[in-house]
This record gives C-alpha cells, sequence and structure tokens, in this order.
C-alpha cells in the first residue's frame, strides 16, 4: 500500500497553522505502524508495508543460512530489519531492506536509519505490494548510493538478479538466473547462491 504525498517542508498555511511535510507523516506513520508492518518513504511516497508471508521470510532466512555457512570472512553480519538512509531512492529516502551484509560493528549505534557506506550486501525478496519499487526505485538508490551487490530475488517472475558494479544511478553488471540455478555471488562472498533451496 502505498500513501502518496508531496516531497515539501513544513510550512505555515494562509492562516498561520503548520502544514505538515511528508517527512512528519512518515514519522507519524512509522509510530503508529503496527507490530511486524514496515514503513518505507520512496520517491516521493509513504509505503505501508504488512508483515512477510511465511514464503518470503523462508527465503530470506536460507539466504542467511548459505551467507553465514560459507562466508569465508567471520566478521560479516546478516541483518534483517535495519534501516537505511538511502537519499537515491528519494531526499528523505529511509528503506528497510530485507537483508543487509555488513561487517560487525557496522550499526553499533542507536539510529534508527543508518548511512549505507559500509553495507556489502543489500537483498530484496518481492511480494505483490513491494516488486515495483524493488525493481525500480531501490535499484537506482542502492547503485546510487555505491552498495557493491544487490540481490533482487523476483518471486513474481520467478528470477534471481545479482546487480554488481554501482555507477550512477545503475549497476554496470547484471547476472540473472532462474529460481532454481545457482548463481554466483562476488567478493568478498565468493560462493554460488543455491536458489533451488528457496
Amino acid at each position: 500500500m502505498a500513501l502518496m504525498a508531496p516531497e515539501l517542508a513544513p510550512h505555515t498555511d494562509t492562516d498561520g497553522n503548520t502544514v505538515s511535510s511528508v517527512e512528519d507523516a512518515f514519522v507519524a506513520l512509522s509510530a503508529a505502524a503496527p507490530e511486524g508492518w514496515r514503513v518505507e518513504l520512496i520517491e516521493g511516497k509513504i509505503h505501508v508495508v504488512p508483515p512477510a508471508n511465511g514464503e518470503h521470510e523462508e527465503i530470506v532466512t536460507e539466504v542467511v543460512d548459505q551467507v553465514v555457512s560459507r562466508r569465508t570472512d567471520k566478521e560479516l553480519r546478516t541483518l534483517t530489519g535495519i534501516g537505511l538512509f538511502v537519499p537515491g531512492v528519494s531526499p528523505t529516502g529511509k528503506v528497510i531492506p530485507d537483508l543487509v551484509i555488513a561487517p560487525k560493528g557496522s550499526f553499533s549505534d542507536r539510529l534508527e536509519y543508518h548511512d549505507p557506506a559500509p553495507v556489502l550486501l543489500v537483498g530484496e525478496v518481492t511480494s505483490g505490494s513491494t516488486a515495483e519499487n524493488d525493481r525500480g526505485p531501490k535499484l537506482r538508490g542502492y547503485a546510487q548510493a555505491g552498495i557493491p551487490c544487490y540481490l533482487l530475488i523476483d518471486r513474481e517472475r520467478g528470477h534471481v538478479v545479482v546487480h554488481t558494479e554501482p555507477s550512477g544511478q545503475r549497476y554496470a553488471r547484471r547476472t540473472e538466473v532462474e529460481i532454481g540455478k545457482t548463481v554466483a555471488l562476488p567478493y568478498p562472498f565468493e560462493f554460488e547462491l543455491d536458489t533451488g533451496e528457496f
């Protein structure tokens, strides 16, 4: 579900009343969202995403398990539910990816949304309500943020796409396989992700 709102700073109307910005609405919705729901601000739209279904969570867990068991760098951490500040998604782009991999201690502060600079891989598993954002605004934003690898598991299209080599608002390299096959993850992972386990 997306709520559309213009990205304006708070201002005063002709009667002297303060008019809220999309950021104010985002903060209010984030505070009011039921447990398990995610609120993201993408390209000027507030997206309220319901809790993931079982298949979605099984896929995320499988990726986490494979990374943890095959990583050579034991200092890498897999995180779910961590907020990233990705201005490329929108001027106030606040997103919560399905999966983030970064070195230990990268997000040890108390912030809700973090600088994506230490992120080595970000992953999204599509659903009917998020697929277009995952394929479009988030792809562009993650590339612009310089995140080295974007793993997109596109359930609706039946494909897994590994985007690497960020350049501007796109990734220069794209490797796509059907779900069920293996796909190579780049350095520092350097193993074949078995999507047949999804």
